[in-house]
């Protein structure tokens, strides 16, 4: 029987604050939402998806290229027109995340339409922020706070994934990154409380569990243990309802024979890496103060490669400064050799405050973005390619919900799609004897089409 609120919880309901939250940039800065979200329900605070119903509204952040910073600035000021009268009745606009942490200073003077800016060590002093009651409007400290299972945290990914984060902040000085600057030193979450965390989510229903950090493979560095992250796999792999671990952010270091064991060998680590290689050209790697060579690259790529049914997704950067036609050259022959699963390509974003910014022979922009246009070109032939090699292959496919895209269409994710970054698996339902299906679920799915993104196929059976 369903429960009818009395009056007096209407009166109450009537009488919360609405927030409206916009979260920008990568999965770890989603995590930090998902934190404030946990925060503001738990002092009362309703969220709403409409900025105009919203009675406060807060604007997490995102400043690591210029097109984020870009994306972040829009997205303040179009928010804070909801402030106006005629347009929205929101009361107070919070801004956190990366770009309050970088500029807060300079945007508070610039921006009086924004009542507070909490940085990436701050952002726990939402309530404080939005009932008006902190002193100053900039609060930004050194480094990023990380949070412990204790806390209470709102998972916003539909389906059964969760995004969860092991440590916070990069000890490495890749001359083009202003992420330490801005996210400070590494501090890791200990391999009890992440395990823990794991079951609590488990708990919860979720299926798949995505590992981030700045830099994955450091994991517990800080702490003195570097095998860290072995423990961790080794900890995840009991806890019940998770069946799927997958690794992101794991960069081209401490792939350790044990390590690598645990992956091939594990029943919940998919056999998925994204592992941001930036580029091959020793030159280029050299210069980016990568610590990497290209022929250590090749022997770690092999490696992996040896891992049955491995899906390997990297990102590189092009137009980087010093970059010559012989280095891009080097680097789309490599692309082709190797054939990666799936990859993406950022144009080189000059940002204040990074060594690269000072470095002689900046690549122009169209030279840069012509590059860029040349290795995705190349890339769309490859994944093509590989996804057409798997139509008529039976998948196990982790159910998301309706598409984004196309409306009445279900959609899911084999192991080897990652949550946002790559393609997905439409689903159609062609035997009777299915049975409904709902996000969360894992189905059996006999793939009959592939484009160069996405799978589409038709379910056949539970998993």
């Amino acid at each position: 029987m369903a429960l009818v609120p009395d009056r007096f919880d209407l009166l109450a309901q009537a009488t919360k604050k609405r927030v409206h939250v916009v979260s920008l940039g990568c999965p770890k800065n989603r995590v930090d939402s998902e934190l404030m979200i946990g925060l503001m329900q738990k002092d009362g605070y309703l969220l709403t998806d409409s900025p105009e119903d919203a009675d406060l509204i807060v604007v997490n952040t995102c400043a690591f290229i210029e097109s984020a910073k870009v994306e972040s600035i829009d997205t303040i000021l179009e928010m804070a027109r909801f402030k106006e009268r005629g347009v929205g009745r929101a009361e107070k606009l919070v801004v956190t995340g990366c770009m309050a942490q970088r500029y807060g200073t300079e945007l508070s003077a610039e921006m009086p339409e924004v009542d507070y800016f909490l940085g990436t060590n701050e952002f726990k002093r939402i309530n404080e922020a939005l009932s008006g009651s902190l002193p100053e409007r900039e609060y930004i400290s050194y480094g990023s706070a990380l949070y412990t299972s204790t806390e209470d945290r709102v998972n916003s990914i539909r389906g059964g994934s969760a995004y969860v984060k092991i440590s916070e902040g990069c000890n490495r000085v890749c001359s083009f990154c202003i992420i330490p600057k801005i996210r400070g030193k590494q501090v890791s979450r200990s391999v009890e409380d992440v395990v823990r965390e794991a079951h609590f989510l488990g708990a919860a229903g979720v299926k798949e569990i995505n590992l981030i950090a700045q830099d994955l493979t450091s994991y517990g560095v800080d702490f003195g243990n570097r095998q860290a992250l072995e423990e961790l796999l080794i900890g995840l792999e009991d806890v019940p309802g998770i069946e799927w671990v997958r690794l992101h952010y794991a960069y081209p270091w401490n792939f350790t024979d044990r390590l690598l064991g645990i992956v091939k060998d594990s029943k919940k680590v998919v056999p998925y890496i994204d592992m941001p290689l930036q580029h091959i050209s020793d030159n280029v790697l050299k210069a980016m103060r990568r610590n990497v060579k290209r022929d250590a690259q090749r022997e770690l790529i092999s490696r992996l490669r040896d891992i049955p049914s491995m899906v390997l997704r990297t990102v590189f950067i092009s137009g980087f400064p010093g970059e010559t036609d012989a280095d891009h050259a080097d680097l789309r022959a490599w692309m082709r050799e190797v054939e990666f699963d799936h990859v993406g390509v950022f144009t080189y974003s000059k940002e204040e405050n990074t060594e690269a910014a000072t470095m002689p022979d900046q690549v122009d922009a169209e030279v840069a973005e012509e590059r860029r246009g040349e290795l995705m070109e190349l890339q769309s032939g490859i994944s093509r390619k590989k996804n057409q090699a798997r139509i008529g292959q039976r998948l196990k496919v982790l159910v998301d919900g309706v598409s984004d895209e196309h409306d009445y269409v279900m959609q899911g994710r084999h192991y080897g799609q990652a949550l946002d970054i790559d393609g997905v698996t439409y689903l159609s339902f062609e035997h009777e004897d299915v049975g409904p299906v709902v996000p969360g679920q894992f189905v059996e799915v006999e793939i009959d089409d592939a484009t160069e993104y996405d799978l589409v196929g038709v379910v056949v059976g539970r998993a």
